[in-house]
């Protein structure tokens, strides 16, 4: 996990006017979100696993679910987060599809591996898109 420092840090918005603005840039909720709290992550790149900014939120009233149109979420702090394949996984993909069924559902070879370098840059350039696009949403 790589932190970013970022003027969304600790700002307020109004979730589904912040899905609007991020949506088109590439940015989709995670599936791992809760009620109180989810993420915003825009997929950078395949690398050996999946290189991810992501924008942290919590909810401030009310759950993420709710159909209230006004549920306020506080923004933390965003990072580069590197979720590493299981080494070998394709070796098996002539065992047919039962085998791939299960296999699509493994666990990471490591959840928070190192962030290459190289991807950083690429990182901070989202996160920069994703900072105009909010910034914009405000001043309409």
């Amino acid at each position: 996990m790589f932190t970013i420092e970022s003027e969304l840090t600790n700002k307020f918005y109004v979730y589904h006017e912040m899905e609007e603005a991020l949506e088109p840039l590439g940015f989709k909720m995670a599936d791992n979100w809760d009620y109180d709290h989810g993420y915003f992550d825009y997929k950078i790149d395949n690398h050996n696993g999946y290189l991810f900014l992501r924008i942290p939120i919590e909810v401030m009233g009310g759950y993420l679910d709710s159909p209230d149109e006004a549920n306020m979420v506080k923004i933390k702090a965003p990072f580069l987060l590197y979720h590493q394949f299981q080494d070998g996984l394709d070796d098996h993909v002539r065992e047919g599809n039962i085998r791939a069924s299960f296999d699509q559902f493994q666990e990471p070879k490591d959840r928070d591996a190192e962030f290459p370098k190289e991807y950083i840059e690429a990182g901070r350039k989202a996160l920069k898109d994703a900072e105009q696009a909010l910034r914009s949403q405000r001043n309409q």
